[in-house]
């Protein structure tokens, strides 16, 4: 078997197995193994992701363009949707109540803005652009394509998701570099987006400064805003070198680390597998933006080219401001960790793009 073929497959397989045995591991005292548990929801996921994975990475990628714009109307619709009618959790309006699922349209913008970008890009060679990096202008090069993201980003930052909308921005300077656009028009709304930050924090809720004021001193409130922080680097140190061992955690099963299943389940992962665990983790998710980038590079489609160097800087954005976040070395956000947190959006989501690249990858 060519294990270079897949890689993809096999770090997301090893990866979502970690993630089912921390959810176990979180549950394990309270023997609740019934249908709602989050160890059963998340096997129930990654069945479905798989299932997804399998036909996204066979069918001619190509054929997606026929859908993009479609698919991207659909997401601000329901974008829309759930600032009218959506459920409210932890102070946030960004889900769509299915049945016992817990749908999340932000989630799946991001796959949206990447298929868009990938399809504006791609309509000039990437080649060609870097070898007359002049081509696009500021207003080519990054004011239309940020026209065609500002709905959704507007939409998602009004719910309140800035994690999510941060993430968009920086995918889409992203995109915007690696098309050949100058790095100058890029450091230019980096420039901007600095100096008006301190005008930008009035806009913001009671609860989303009293995170930046407990990234600058977790101290200041150590029973309230800081609680979770302190609790997350607590739950890291203690796995030291080789961990506490699966099922011997203590942060997450006796509900010391809050949301511990979802964004700070990097938390209890290095509880139980310490430092060398972590490591190993941060070597899975390496391999899948390496072969991501690396697929980028040898593509011969530049929509596909766009699109894999879109998933791989997609999946390094989140693992950094998840880890760094439960590292206290960053703002808390709400930025999952993927295919790790406990998630159906979220999981489902990673399985696409991914299951796309391998695509990708297999056509050449």
């Amino acid at each position: 078997m060519n294990i270079r073929a897949h890689a993809i497959a096999i770090a997301v397989f090893v990866i979502v197995s970690l993630s089912l045995l921390m959810l176990y591991s979180e549950i394990y005292p309270k023997h609740a193994f019934d249908t709602s548990s989050v160890f059963f929801r998340q096997l129930v996921w990654a069945v479905l992701g798989w299932i997804v994975f399998i036909i996204f990475s066979r069918i001619p990628f190509r054929g997606l363009l026929a859908v993009i714009y479609p698919f991207y109307v659909v997401i601000i619709v329901l974008l829309s949707f759930v600032l009218v009618a959506g459920a409210a959790r932890l102070g946030a309006q960004r889900w769509i109540k299915i049945w016992w699922f817990n749908f999340q349209p932000s989630e799946f913008a991001k796959i949206a803005i990447i298929l868009v970008l990938s399809h504006y890009y791609s309509r000039k060679a990437v080649n060609q652009i870097r070898l007359n990096i002049g081509s696009l202008s500021f207003l080519r090069g990054i004011v239309y394509p940020f026209l065609i993201i500002l709905v959704p980003f507007g939409l998602i930052v009004k719910q309140p998701d800035l994690g999510t909308a941060l993430l968009l921005m920086f995918i889409f300077l992203g995109m915007a570099y690696y098309s050949g656009v100058k790095m100058r028009y890029i450091l230019l709304i980096l420039v901007v987006g600095s100096a008006l930050s301190p005008f930008l924090w009035h806009c913001l809720r009671d609860y989303q400064k009293d995170r930046i004021l407990v990234f600058l001193n977790p101290n200041s409130d150590p029973l309230g805003a800081g609680y979770t922080i302190i609790q997350s680097k607590i739950a890291i140190g203690s796995g030291r070198i080789f961990g506490k061992g699966w099922l011997s955690g203590t942060q997450g099963q006796l509900n010391f680390l809050p949301e511990s299943h979802t964004d700070f389940i990097f938390g209890i992962f290095s509880e139980e597998t310490g430092f060398l665990g972590s490591l190993f983790l941060l070597g899975l998710y390496g391999v899948l933006i390496f072969e991501s980038f690396r697929i980028a590079q040898k593509a011969n489609d530049n929509f596909g080219k766009l699109f894999a160097f879109g998933i791989g800087l997609m999946l390094a954005i989140q693992v950094y401001i998840n880890i760094s976040m439960t590292l206290g070395i960053s703002p808390v956000v709400g930025v999952p960790l993927p295919l790790m947190s406990y998630g159906g959006s979220n999981m489902l989501v990673n399985f696409l793009c991914l299951g796309i690249v391998q695509n990708i990858n297999a056509r050449g």
